[in-house]
C-alpha cells in the first residue's frame, strides 16, 4: 500500500509549555515499564507502538486508563464503592492532567447467551418502544418485545409511607413479557446425553461424573450430591430407585448440610445448565467447550423458530414487519425500513434509531443483524460495536482508549476507521491508541514508541514525538514503517486439493471452490464478505484438520503459559521423579500451595466499603508454594525458580543435562517459535497483551496432528517486525508437509502466498461469492476487486 498521509484535519500539537495541555506520566513501573516518564497532549490523537509485549499496553491501559478510572470511583459514596470492582492504584509516582478515560478494547462482548447486538447497544431498546407504539394489535409496553422479561403473575406486599405511617399492602401484579415461554428467551433448546456427564456402572463414591473438574472431593459438586441424604453414594448409578433417579437428575435447588456446611444440592441435569449452558459457547476454555459439545445438542426452539420470542410479541406489527423480522435484517437493510417509516408522533426516536444503525454501516459493521449473538463476534467486531455507543455522544474533554481498532478490518475500511478516530479528536477528546498498522501510525498527532524488545527486554521509551521523525528514530518500528513486502517469484505446486461443493453457511451463496494443499492459502475480502463463513463453515472439522479461531483465551489469576499450553505437568512429573515425591506438590494450585495465601502469591484484603489491597503474601514471599517444597530440585532449580525462567531460558534448561525432559522442551521449542522466547512461565495471562495470547494459542494447537492448519488472522497484534517472523513459521509449516489455510487482510500475508481466495464483492449479502482466485501475482495484474487494488498499491506495481 502506498504510504499513508496526514489529513488536511490534522491540527497541530499543543506547545509542550502548556502543562495544563498534557497528560504527564513520571516514574510508571507497571508490569514491565521501567520507570518511564512521558508527556501526552491532550486533545490530540496519540499512537503508542511497539513490538508485543514491549509494555504499550501497560502504559495506555494500566497506567493511564486504570488510575482515571480508580479517581472516578473514589468519586463516589463509600457504600456504592462496596459494589465495585476493587481498583489498587498503579504504581507510578507522578500521574497528572488526567481526564475521564473510555475504554474501548477489544475484549470478548456477552459471556450471556442472551447478549446480542442490540442488547449491547441502544438500538433494541428504542426498538422495542418503536414497536410497543406503533405495532398492530397493541400488545403493551416495551418490555413486552423484550425477549430478557418474562410473563408472570401474582401478589406481593408492598411498603409505603401513608399519614407519616409505614403501611403495607398487599397488590396483585401482571407482568407482560415478550420472552418465550419454551427456550426462556434463549432461541435454542438443549438435549443432554446423560452418559457424558457419569458412568453409570460406577457409584459416586467410585467417582462416576466425567464432568470437567468435578474431582471426587470437591465440596461445591460432588460432595453435595454425595452426602446430601438424598440417594446411596456406594451403589452404582444404574441401581439408583425412580425416586433417587429424579432427586439425582431433577430436583430442585434445596438447602442441605454437608459436615456442618450449608450448600444447596441441585439436581444434575438443571445444575449442568446453569454450570454450563447459560454461559456463552466462545468465552469457555477449551476443554469445557469440548465437553459441551459432546455433552450436549443444540437446536432451534420448535415454539418461536430462533427468535427467543413469545407467540404475543411476533403478532404485533409495523407495515408487516414484526419485530424478530426487524432484528434478523442486516443492518444496512433495517436503517433503509426505519428511514422508511413516516410517524410524527415517535420521529425523535425514530431519528435516533437511523443514527445509531447508521453508525454500524459507517463503521463498516452494516453486514451484521441485531440478533447476532454478542458472544459470536470477533474482537475486532466487538470493539467497534462499544464505538457506536461513543460516536453520537455529546462528550467532550474526554480520553478515549483503543486497543488496535484496524484488527479485523480489510485495507480498504481501515480509512474509514481513521476518520472515525479524527472526529473523535476534533470534537475536542484525547484519543490515545495501541496500534501497529503505518496506515494509522501515520494520521497521528503524536507518537510514542515503546521496547526496544519485548518482556524484560522492553519497559523505556525509544522515542516520543511526530510521525515524521519515527522513520530516522533508529527504533524497530522506525525501521519497519515502510517495510513492504514482495511477490514470491515462483509458488508452490499443490500436491492435492480440498473441494467445497455447495457452501452456504450464513451469507455464502451455495459456494463452490477447490482449496489447494500442500500450499500456502491466503483467504481475503472485506470484513463480513464470507470469509470465516467459507473456512470455519465448511471444511470439515475433524482428523487432520487443526483449526485456530478467534476465540479468546480465557484465565484467571492463577493461569500462565505453563498451565495453559499443559508445560507444568511434564515440569511437575520431571520434579516427582527426581525427587520421589507426588506430582501434585509442584502445583500452586494442589498440594504444593502455600497455606496462607492458597497458592496465589500475593493476600487479597477486603477493606469493607473502602477499596480492598493486595499484598505479597509473607509467608512465601510471593513464591505460591510451601517452604518445604522448595527445598526440592531439579537441576539446581526449585520450582519457583523454574516458572520464573523465561521461555529460551527454560528450553536451555530441559535441553540438557539432570533437568532433561524431552516432552517439556517440545513445548518450550513450539513457544520459542512463535516469538514468545522472552515470556516467562509463570507470568499470569491476565497481563499478556492480545499479540502473546493469540501467538500461545498458536503455539499450543501447533502440537496436535493434523495436515491441514486453519488460522484466522494470525498477524492480530503481531508489530510490523513480528510479521516477517510469522511468514517464515508459516513457510516451516507447509515445508514440513502441512497444508496451511489463512484469512488474513494483512497484504504481506497476501504477497507471500501461494494461492489467494478472494471472497466479496461487498460485506453481508452484498458478499458471499468467489471474486478472484489465482497466485497474488495473478491478483494485482487483474486488479479485478478491492483486495487486488490494494495489494497492487502495497507492493508498488
Amino acid at each position: 500500500m502506498s504510504k499513508a498521509t496526514r489529513t488536511d484535519t490534522q491540527a497541530p500539537a499543543p506547545h509542550a509549555a502548556d502543562s495544563h495541555d498534557l497528560i504527564r506520566v513520571h516514574g510508571a513501573r507497571v508490569n514491565n515499564l521501567k520507570d518511564v516518564s512521558v508527556e501526552i497532549p491532550k486533545r490530540r490523537l496519540t499512537v503508542f507502538t511497539g513490538v508485543s509485549g514491549s509494555g504499550k499496553s501497560s502504559l495506555v491501559f494500566g497506567t493511564i486508563a486504570a488510575e482515571s478510572q480508580r479517581m472516578i470511583n473514589e468519586t463516589y459514596s463509600a457504600f456504592l464503592q462496596g459494589f465495585m470492582p476493587t481498583l489498587a492504584r498503579p504504581e507510578v509516582d507522578v500521574l497528572e492532567g488526567l481526564t475521564t478515560a473510555i475504554i474501548v478494547d477489544q475484549q470478548r462482548m456477552g459471556a450471556d447467551t442472551r447478549s446480542t447486538v442490540g442488547t449491547a447497544t441502544d438500538a433494541n431498546a428504542m426498538l422495542r418502544i418503536a414497536f410497543s407504539r406503533l405495532g398492530q394489535p397493541h400488545i403493551g409496553s416495551p418490555q413486552a418485545f423484550s425477549f430478557n422479561v418474562a410473563s408472570i403473575s401474582g401478589a406481593g406486599a408492598v411498603t409505603m409511607e401513608r399519614a407519616g405511617r409505614t403501611v403495607k399492602e398487599r397488590r396483585d401484579f401482571n407482568i407482560t413479557g415478550g420472552m418465550c415461554p419454551r427456550c426462556e428467551g434463549r432461541g435454542s433448546v438443549s438435549d443432554i446425553d446423560l452418559t457424558q456427564l457419569y458412568d453409570d456402572n460406577k457409584s459416586i463414591a467410585e467417582g462416576a461424573f466425567t464432568i470437567p473438574g468435578w474431582k471426587s472431593d470437591s465440596w461445591w459438586t460432588v460432595r453435595t450430591y454425595a452426602e446430601s441424604g438424598f440417594l446411596d453414594p456406594n451403589k452404582p448409578i444404574r441401581t439408583f430407585t425412580k425416586k433417587e433417579m429424579n432427586d439425582f437428575l431433577y430436583r430442585e435447588a434445596t438447602k442441605v448440610k454437608v459436615e456442618g456446611v450449608n450448600l444447596t444440592y441441585e439436581g444434575l441435569i438443571p445444575k449442568i445448565q446453569k454450570s454450563f449452558l447459560s454461559k456463552d459457547r466462545e468465552a469457555m476454555q477449551p476443554h469445557i467447550r469440548a465437553f459441551v459439545d459432546r455433552a450436549v445438542t443444540f437446536t432451534s426452539c420448535p415454539e418461536c423458530g430462533g427468535t427467543r420470542l413469545s407467540e404475543a410479541a411476533r403478532s404485533s406489527r409495523i407495515g408487516g414487519i414484526n419485530i424478530a423480522d426487524a432484528c434478523a435484517m442486516q443492518i444496512s437493510d433495517l436503517a433503509d425500513w426505519v428511514r422508511d417509516l413516516d410517524e410524527p408522533s415517535i420521529a425523535p426516536l425514530l431519528s435516533t434509531l437511523l443514527k445509531t444503525l447508521e453508525s454500524f454501516v459507517e463503521i463498516g459493521l452494516g453486514y451484521l443483524s441485531l440478533d447476532r449473538p454478542a458472544g459470536t463476534l470477533s474482537g475486532g467486531e466487538a470493539q467497534r460495536v462499544k464505538m457506536i455507543r461513543h460516536l453520537g455522544s455529546s462528550l467532550t474533554d474526554v480520553t478515549y482508549v483503543f486497543d488496535e481498532p484496524t484488527i479485523g478490518l480489510h485495507p480498504h475500511d481501515i480509512q474509514r476507521m481513521n476518520d472515525l478516530l479524527l472526529r473523535l479528536r476534533d470534537k475536542g477528546n484525547t484519543v490515545l491508541v495501541v496500534e501497529h498498522k503505518p496506515e494509522t501510525i501515520a494520521i497521528a498527532d503524536h507518537v510514542v514508541d515503546l521496547g526496544p524488545g519485548a518482556g524484560t527486554a522492553g519497559g523505556t521509551v525509544c522515542y516520543e514525538g511526530t510521525v515524521e521523525g519515527l522513520p530516522s528514530s533508529g527504533t524497530i518500528t522506525g525501521r519497519h514503517l515502510d517495510d513492504r513486502a514482495t511477490l514470491k517469484e515462483k509458488v508452490r505446486t499443490p500436491t492435492g486439493t480440498l473441494e467445497i461443493r455447495g457452501a452456504t453457511t450464513h451469507n455464502l451463496r451455495d459456494v463452490d471452490v477447490d482449496i489447494p494443499l500442500g500450499a500456502l492459502v491466503v483467504v481475503t475480502g472485506v470484513a463480513g464478505s464470507g470469509k470465516s463463513s467459507l473456512v470455519h463453515g465448511s471444511i470439515p472439522a475433524g482428523e487432520g484438520v487443526v483449526s485456530i479461531d478467534q476465540g479468546a483465551i480465557r484465565g484467571s489469576r492463577r493461569s500462565n503459559p505453563a498451565t495453559y499450553t499443559g508445560l507444568l505437568d511434564p515440569i511437575r512429573k520431571a520434579f516427582a521423579k527426581t525427587n520421589d515425591v507426588k506430582p501434585a506438590l509442584f502445583s500452586a494450585n494442589s498440594e504444593g500451595a502455600c497455606p496462607n495465601c492458597n497458592g496465589a502469591g500475593v493476600i487479597y484484603t477486603d477493606l469493607g466499603m473502602m477499596a480492598g489491597v493486595a499484598t505479597t503474601c509473607e509467608e512465601c514471599e510471593g513464591k505460591r508454594f510451601q517452604a518445604a517444597v522448595l527445598e526440592y530440585h531439579l537441576g539446581g532449580r526449585n520450582i519457583s525458580e523454574v516458572l520464573a525462567m523465561s521461555v529460551t531460558e527454560a528450553e536451555k534448561f530441559f535441553g540438557t543435562g539432570e533437568a532433561r525432559t524431552p516432552a517439556a522442551h517440545a513445548i518450550l521449542a513450539r513457544l520459542a517459535d512463535v516469538g514468545l522466547g522472552y515470556l516467562s512461565l509463570g507470568q499470569p495471562l491476565t497481563t499478556l497483551s492480545g499479540g502473546e495470547r493469540q501467538r500461545l494459542k498458536l503455539a499450543t494447537h501447533m502440537a496436535e496432528k493434523g495436515g491441514v492448519y486453519v488460522l484466522d488472522e494470525p498477524t492480530a497484534g503481531l508489530h510490523l517486525a513480528d510479521v516477517e517472523h510469522l511468514l517464515g513459521l508459516l513457510d516451516r509449516l507447509v515445508d514440513s508437509g502441512k497444508s496451511v489455510i489463512v484469512v488474513e487482510h494483512h497484504q504481506a500475508v497476501m504477497a507471500h502466498a501461494d494461492w489467494i481466495i478472494d471472497l466479496g464483492p461487498g460485506a453481508g449479502h452484498d458478499g458471499g461469492q468467489i471474486v478472484f482466485e489465482g497466485t497474488p501475482a495473478d491478483l494485482v495484474a487483474a486488479r479485478s476487486t478491492l483486495t487486488g487494488e490494494h495489494l497492487a498499491a502495497y507492493v508498488g506495481s
